[in-house]
């Protein structure tokens, strides 16, 4: 199948593998890692100016009236180069389920300001026992008069320490499991009763364990209808896990290309390595493999976009996580055995590709899980 790419994303493409190769070099990114807030505002306005930030999101919110094929470019170059700086954090979670849950007063308050670099947002929505489970909320939201009352703790809630603003999901009705009964809520992450506790995650990135206690939310905080959420959180998750298998795509791409590299310079008994016949075959299923993500991603960002309902969109994006994350386990792995010892090492590139697609494999629901969901579909 031919995956070439028109003509205007092609030269989107060029434009940010250029300026990534410049500005986003393996050192550079390392210096990121090691900070505070583990990316580079500099960075992230750059990004905006570029107008990366934006391009997914409707012109009537202040972006560029893009759609997931344009989020896939963005995530599989940024994959390429490891960006760790909050993409899908606030872009593809935060503002993609603000756009779809918030009324005309919250997109206009918000994504104009994401779209232009100037505010982050985050999504709160795993808990410490929901393992993957979509529905499983347990976090309350109590009704006070015109407000609101949060109590409750989430998980991996990814860049929140750097937010200015972290969309929760609560439960307004209902038990933990039910599908009805999910409020989304807009909470100040320096609001009294928010307590974070960020961490470093082992790919680099940046999370934080989300703790709410007694967090007052005035009623024009919630984002939709009460108790209606749960559609615009499968939505929201399922263009999450497409972006993840777009940056997964990227990362095996760079990987089999810094091992083929490896291959042809490495030498044994006077000739490279990459003359080997065995070596050989084992690069070309890192090959198939590629490709086979490559299908996956698309379909998956396809679907996302002109599904024609819900549940044919959860099973294309079940259905490439499954794939793309076996893909992910094989290229990474053969990658490092290639490399030898030296695959493992800081220093090297390849190592922390590995731990990124590791990550990414299990991040909004592993193979299993996805497994499970595909065949329940």
């Amino acid at each position: 199948m031919d995956f070439s790419l028109a003509e205007e994303r092609r030269l989107l493409q060029d434009t940010i593998r250029r300026f990534l190769a410049r500005e986003y070099t393996f050192d550079k990114r390392r210096a990121r890692v090691a900070s505070a807030e583990g990316f580079s505002r500099e960075t992230w306005q750059e990004f905006a100016r570029l107008g990366l930030v934006g391009i997914a999101m409707r012109e009537d919110d202040g972006g560029m009236g893009g759609d997931a094929f344009d989020t896939l470019i963005v995530m599989e170059a940024f994959g390429r180069a490891l960006v760790t700086e909050p993409y899908l954090a606030t872009v593809v979670l935060g503002a993609g389920i603000l756009a779809d849950a918030g009324n005309e007063s919250q997109r206009a308050q918000w994504l104009p300001a994401v779209g232009e670099g100037k505010k982050l947002l985050a999504f709160a929505h795993p808990e410490p026992d929901s393992r993957y489970a979509e529905s499983y909320v347990a976090t309350r939201a109590t009704k006070e008069g015109a407000s609101w009352r949060l109590d409750g703790a989430k998980s991996v809630v990814l860049n929140a320490q750097s937010a200015d603003g972290i969309v929760v999901s609560a439960r307004t009705s209902g038990k933990p499991g039910d599908r009805d009964g999910i409020s989304l809520f807009l909470v100040d992450p320096k609001a009294k009763g928010v307590s974070l506790r960020g961490y470093a995650t082992q790919d680099g990135g940046r999370a934080a364990e989300l703790r709410l206690q007694g967090v007052v939310v005035q009623d024009d905080g919630r984002l939709g209808e009460a108790g209606k959420a749960m559609e615009a959180i499968q939505a929201t998750l399922d263009r999450a896990n497409a972006a993840l298998c777009a940056e997964a795509l990227g990362i095996i791409d760079a990987l089999n290309e810094a091992t083929l590299e490896y291959l042809k310079t490495r030498k044994q008994f006077g000739v490279p390595i990459g003359t080997f016949q065995a070596l050989q075959h084992r690069m070309v299923d890192m090959f198939i493999a590629q490709e086979q993500a490559r299908s996956m991603a698309c379909l998956a960002c396809s679907k996302v976009d002109q599904a024609t309902d819900a549940k044919e969109r959860a099973r294309a994006v079940s259905a490439a996580k499954i794939k793309i994350a076996d893909s992910a386990r094989h290229v990474s792995q053969e990658s490092v055995q290639l490399h030898g010892g030296m695959g493992m090492s800081e220093e090297l590139k390849v190592s922390h590709s590995f731990r990124r697609l590791t990550v990414i494999a299990g991040q909004f629901g592993d193979a299993d899980h996805h497994l499970a969901r595909f065949a329940a579909l």
